[in-house]
């Protein structure tokens, strides 16, 4: 070991507990971050005996450690961890809301909408929901991203969606084709026979008004079912 590695790990060591995963972040970069020390990073300190990376482990134990389940937490929920205020809740809560509008932010960039996964990755935030969701994307002739827009909201085992409300808004955007969105919190991917019906009185809507329905995701935390992938549109 030559003295520039020594003195870099004596140096971290010689810092707070709660402290070195910054130190290690303008070391070394955040790539090689865990996602625990990344969160310590965010909660800024621990509490007595306990270190914020071990507070961190602790919320990220609670989901599995899986970070989408981990965005669908609360700053009600997470408060209930020993240390864990309503400022740091904040913190916690707003990083997340970023990095799914990031996720957003990266498929606007795109020329264009190429498929279902374009799809999923635009309105992926919709499994973290606990609550039904409708929404429709609005996009031009080039298939590019006019808008995407909540048309309802329901509660845990369904919601409805108004046909007049889409095709106005399509009519507002100019829009000359709609994708369909709407999530399923219990996680079942399959369509329901209420589904079918809707997204077939949605597409006869649309074929009057020269407004193609290219497709309609069902997403959950399983991941999307497509029904124009699944032959049924």
């Amino acid at each position: 070991m030559d003295n520039t590695q020594y003195k870099e790990i004596t140096g971290i060591r010689s810092w707070a507990e709660e402290d070195r995963p910054r130190e290690k972040l303008l070391q070394k970069g955040s790539h090689v971050l865990s996602d625990a020390e990344l969160i310590a990073i965010l909660i800024g300190s621990g509490v007595p005996g306990e270190s914020a990376v071990d507070v961190a482990k602790a919320i990220l134990k609670s989901v599995d450690n899986n970070l989408n389940e981990l965005g669908k937490l609360t700053v009600r929920d997470l408060k209930k961890f020993k240390g864990i205020g309503e400022a740091k809740a904040i913190s916690i809560v707003a990083a997340l809301e970023l990095a799914k509008r990031r996720r957003v932010a990266e498929v606007k960039e795109k020329e264009k909408i190429a498929g279902s996964k374009d799809v999923y990755e635009y309105f992926h935030h919709l499994a973290d929901l606990r609550s039904e969701e409708f929404w429709v994307m609005y996009l031009n002739r080039a298939n590019k991203i006019i808008s995407g827009q909540k048309i309802s909201q329901g509660g845990i085992t369904g919601t409805v969606a108004d046909t007049r409300l889409i095709f106005k808004s399509a009519l507002d955007h100019f829009a000359c084709s709609i994708v369909l969105c709407h999530n399923h919190p219990s996680g079942n991917l399959q369509p329901s026979n209420e589904d079918k019906a809707l997204t077939q009185k949605i597409k006869q809507a649309g074929q009057l008004l020269d407004i193609a329905v290219l497709d309609h995701l069902i997403i959950s935390d399983a991941g999307y079912f497509s029904f124009a992938d699944e032959g049924l549109l």
